[in-house]
């Protein structure tokens, strides 16, 4: 491919939040606030999303989401959206963010 192709191909947004939940005193807990977390986000925003690390710790959350999009400022607009709707339906705190486009 020359650089001109690569320029059109669609890009990859991924997400990874970590969020501090410390109501949060078991892992069955954790399990439900996840799950219902990730399937809000799913549903809203039709993105792949699961929990990808600290799951044997329970006040503590990592999801990440991954999004196709059609160019980094779609990918931004995503991954900001997101990241207002994850701060108005949990009361758990995002404590930290990355962000990436591939």
């Amino acid at each position: 491919m020359t650089g001109s192709d690569c320029d059109s191909m669609v890009k990859v947004a991924v997400l990874t939040l970590r969020l501090y939940a410390p109501w949060v005193h078991s892992l069955k807990e954790k399990r439900m606030e996840v799950k219902s977390l990730t399937a809000k986000i799913r549903n809203k925003f039709h993105v792949s999303i699961g929990e990808t690390g600290d799951q044997d710790v329970h006040q503590s959350i990592v999801i990440s989401a991954a999004a196709i999009v059609a160019h980094s400022a779609q990918g931004d607009s995503v991954m900001d959206e997101i990241v207002r709707f994850v701060e108005q339906s949990t009361e758990a705190e995002i404590v930290d963010e990355q962000r990436e486009m591939r």
